[in-house]
């Protein structure tokens, strides 16, 4: 075992961001909740969202980012789908694979909610964005 021992200023720190973490999802999961969503359809909606470079992504994809299996990406693409928040459409260059893109209807809860995230990440101290 080793008897050197992080300084106690690296727990308070690190103790801190875990904090800091944790009061933003709480604060994220119930601003999805006042829309009418799940903490899960949000993350999904941000994850087409924020895919690099397009605004469309595979359930493949999906799963990877939200850290579930395909299946369980495909069944939360499925009641998103059922809230008209997200559609498919086929990926032209190969037929097997489908995309997942927002509706315009997901897109304007996604901006909304968007919006109160950065809202609160800045006047945390967390995030430093400029709106173009």
């Amino acid at each position: 075992m080793n008897e050197k021992r992080l300084p106690k200023h690296v727990y308070e720190q690190l103790a801190i961001f875990r904090y800091q973490i944790r009061k933003f999802i709480r604060f994220s999961e119930e601003a999805a909740r006042e829309k009418g969503l799940t903490p899960q359809y949000h993350q999904l909606m941000l994850s087409i969202m924020g895919f690099p470079d397009r605004e469309f992504a595979t359930p493949k994809e999906l799963a990877e980012r939200l850290q579930i299996t395909r299946h369980a990406c495909v069944e939360l693409i499925k009641r998103c789908e059922e809230m008209d928040l997200v559609q498919r459409f086929p990926n032209e260059e190969d037929k097997r694979s489908i995309f997942i893109r927002l509706t315009s209807y997901g897109m304007g809860i996604l901006e909304e909610l968007s919006e109160i995230h950065i809202d609160e990440l800045t006047r945390a101290g967390l995030l430093e964005f400029q709106k173009e």
